[in-house]
């Protein structure tokens, strides 16, 4: 019974050594679905932009329609005042949409550094999964060729 115990032990840390490798492989898979869903988030922000920009423009336009109805119906005309507060209106349209894509392009960018360090973070927990199942095998080799039952084998 005492000549099976290193090879009961030899046995277990490679059972041990396996499930260190497949750990590492899990958490790497993890941290890279965790990328992939960073990269859906930023095509999301990407879409929500457009949706937004041409929900601004339709309001904007009921804005824009409105205020000539109102100079008009005023008595004005549209020159002079009227169109300086129609067009003082186109600029600050520009700027919000500006500020919009702005907004939009720092969230994305946010998203695919995410990503990225996702998969960064992936591949050092698989590294760190090789290297715990080579320690582990290397310990049980050093153990086994050590103990007398590897001692009469290797010689």
């Amino acid at each position: 019974m005492a000549q099976a115990v290193p090879y009961l032990i030899l046995g277990t840390s490679l059972v041990q050594a396996k499930n260190q490798d497949e750990a590492g492989k899990f958490n790497q898979k993890v941290f890279n679905r965790n990328a992939q869903i960073a990269e859906q988030e930023r095509e999301a922000i990407a879409q929500k932009t457009v949706f937004d920009l041409e929900r601004f423009d339709d309001n904007f336009n009921k804005l824009q329609s409105q205020t000539k109805v109102r100079i008009l119906t005023s008595g004005a005309d549209l020159s002079g005042s009227g169109l300086r507060v129609l067009h003082s209106n186109e600029i600050q349209r520009q700027i919000e949409k500006n500020v919009i894509n702005y907004d939009s392009k720092i969230q994305q960018a946010s998203k695919t550094n995410e990503a990225a360090m996702s998969r960064i973070q992936g591949q050092y927990v698989r590294q760190q999964g090789r290297s715990a199942a080579i320690g582990t095998v290397l310990k049980a080799a050093g153990s086994f060729g050590s103990s007398p039952t590897g001692q009469s084998l290797l010689s």
